[in-house]
Parts: structure tokens; sequence; C-alpha cells
């Protein structure tokens, strides 16, 4: 099909007379999603050579989900330094040499779609020196473990080794790490960064209390355990382009007695919010090695919701959004400005698609797939 016809095919299938609140745009800085659905960060521990590269596993992985019609698709938690890995399959930005296999991944869902791609950019923390996750049944090698960083000396769990508590130099050259890591991902292409500060990462256990036990200026006040990643926030805007924006995700809840709960979340919210943050990505839980208690339904939206509209800042939901329908309510209710669809994602990288004909509205499909188009019409008429 030629650019003319396939140009008149998308203005004739974009023409239904009322777009649903999620397959509306959405704007930060100067950065437009065609839609609300995000693909949300999920860890694939699939780096190339186990040096952090990615590789065609990311341009399918990642790609697929860009055709597939999501409006945001964002990596899985990219690290800025080898020890700052989950494990050693964890994807990468600490050195230039992994500025180029990343432009392929953006320039291949630039090419090929309408999304915009983000980079989340992390640093394990205290929840490093893991094997990759099909292989957990048995620990890491002791030889190939690294030196784990975190704001206090407090393992992860019973199992796990005890990380360093971090002094002056240490947050000193992580700042560093998340600059130069940001450069990296802006001479990549992406159009966006996230910086994760939940589930018990660095950033994250700096915020919680069960984690940061410091008696520094970086401990004991929410204000004062919100200093370093705030740090780091701002490090990373002063380089990163104006026009671009940044989010973080969060442990809105630590469901864990002692920790933060909603009304810290709304403080964080409000921090980061002062400090410029364009929009907040509400998660929870996974900050030590207790699992959170039994949880159904959309059970982080409110949490969203709640730091949404007491808070004047952008928010993405995540969580058990499994249809269209909920991920449109969502959206129609002000619950959240983006919604993250993980497992969703992994089960059919086609979702936003099929979440937009579950909703009755009609999205325009890769070129290359028209075909689709008759093969839904014709098993419409035959189950009719």
């Amino acid at each position: 099909m030629n650019t003319f016809f396939y140009s008149l095919w998308k203005t004739i299938m974009s023409k239904d007379t009322t777009i649903p609140p999620l397959f509306t745009p959405f704007s930060l800085r100067e950065i437009t999603f065609k839609n609300r659905i995000m693909m949300s960060p999920m860890c694939m521990y699939s780096a190339k050579d186990l040096d952090g590269t990615p590789n065609e596993f990311h341009i399918a992985h990642l790609g697929a989900r860009a055709l597939g019609g999501a409006g945001l698709i964002c990596t899985e938690m990219t690290q800025i330094s080898p020890n700052g890995r989950i494990s050693l399959g964890d994807a990468g930005i600490w050195d230039d040499k992994h500025i180029e296999p990343w432009k392929r991944v953006v320039d291949f869902v630039h090419q090929n779609s309408e999304a915009k791609i983000a980079l989340q950019l992390g640093h394990a923390g205290r929840k490093g020196c893991n094997p990759l996750s099909w292989e957990r049944t048995n620990p890491l090698p002791n030889h190939l473990h690294w030196e784990m960083l975190a704001p206090s000396a407090i393992p992860f769990g019973p199992d796990t080794n005890a990380p360093r508590e971090m002094n002056e130099a240490d947050m000193a050259s992580i700042k560093d790490a998340f600059v130069s890591a940001a450069k990296r991902a802006d001479k990549a292409g992406f159009d966006m960064i996230e910086l994760h500060c939940g589930h018990g990462y660095l950033l994250s256990s700096f915020i919680s209390p069960l984690s940061n036990h410091r008696d520094d200026i970086y401990g004991g006040s929410i204000e004062n355990r919100m200093k370093f990643p705030l740090e780091i926030y701002q490090a990373v805007r002063t380089i990163w382009p104006e026009k671009k924006p940044i989010s973080a995700r969060i442990s809105a809840v630590d469901w864990v007695k002692g920790g933060n709960e909603i009304k810290d979340a709304i403080t964080i919210a409000a921090m980061f919010n002062d400090v410029g943050l364009d929009i907040l990505d509400v998660s929870s839980g996974n900050v030590t090695h207790e699992k959170r208690p039994p949880l159904t339904g959309l059970f982080q939206t409110p949490l969203s919701e709640t730091i949404r509209n007491n808070i004047d800042i952008p928010t993405i939901t995540v969580g058990n959004i499994t249809t269209g329908k909920q991920a449109n309510e969502i959206i129609s209710e002000s619950c959240a400005d983006i919604c993250a669809i993980g497992k969703g994602h992994l089960y059919d990288p086609f979702w936003s698609h099929h979440a937009a004909r579950e909703l009755g509205y009609t999205e325009p499909w890769p070129k290359q797939y028209l075909a689709a188009n008759n093969f839904r019409e014709n098993n419409d008429r035959m189950t009719q």
C-alpha cells in the first residue's frame, strides 16, 4: 500500500464520532502521547553477553508493543552502573557502548509506530546479586557477587548479603552515574526518562524508613529521606533537554508495619512536584522481603487517585488493569492520566488495539498488518 492510500485509510479509520478517554492524546512538556496507554517497565534479564548491552530481543520485545498500539513504551529498569544490577542479565546504560544498541531500539519504535519511548533509569541497591529470574531456585554463586550499596547496611532479607552503607563519596559517584546515563539516553533518542524510586531499589531504600536508618541529613524525617532522590532528579533535570519530560516511579505504600503510608506518599508527591517532576508513576510495596498482603482488583489505582487529586501532579497508575473498559474508566474518572499495562502486554503485544476494539473504537493498525482487519471482520460475521 502506498503512502497516500495508507494516510487516507488512517484518516477514514480514525473518524469515530466519540473517542474514548483512554484513546485521547496526552502531553508532557513538548512530547505528546497518542493515547493514555503505557507499556509498563518490566525486567527481562536478557542483555547481550551479560554486559548490559540491549540486543535483538529488546527490539522485538519493545517494538512489538509499539506496533501493538501503546502510546508510550517504557524499557525495563536500565542500570546506571555494573554494581547497580539486579542480575548479570540486566540492561545497562553505564557505558557509551550502550548508546548505539539502544538507539536501534528507539529508531525502530519511532520509524514503525507513533509511540514514544522512555528509558527507566535505576540502581538495584541492596536488591542486587541475584541470578536471572528463571534461575532463582539457587542463589548466585559468591564468586559472581559485586558490592551492593544502600543508605544503611541492612540486608533486603534473611537470606541476602548486607550492603555497604553509602558515604558521601558513594553518593556523589551515584549522582554522576545517573547524570551520565541520562546524557546517553538523550543521545540514543529517548523521548522521556523515568527514575525508579520504588520497589526497594536504591532510591526507594532512601525513601522508606524500613531501609533508611541513617542519622545524618539523609535519614530520619520523610523530608530528609527524600533528599538524595531529589538531588538525583535535580541533577538529571539540569542536563535533560527542556522539551522532554521526566517521570519517577514510587512505592506509595510499603505495606509493612512501620513503613510509608499514603500520607507519606502525598508528601513525597508534593516534594517531587515542587522541584518540577512532570508525572508520578504510582506503584507500591516490594520494599522488603515481606510480601504485601493479598490484594485484588485495582488496588493501586486509589493510591494514584489520592495523590493526583491532593497534589497538582499528573499520575500513572499500574497494577491488575486487565481490560480496556477498566483502563478507560480510570482515565474518565480522573484516577490517573496514564494507565501502565504490564503483564497484559506480555500476554498480548496488541493489547492496546484490542482495548480499542473492546471500546468500540478503531485505532489505525500498522500498514503491514492491515489484513488483520479483514480477519477480524470475517471472524465477527462468523460469530454473530
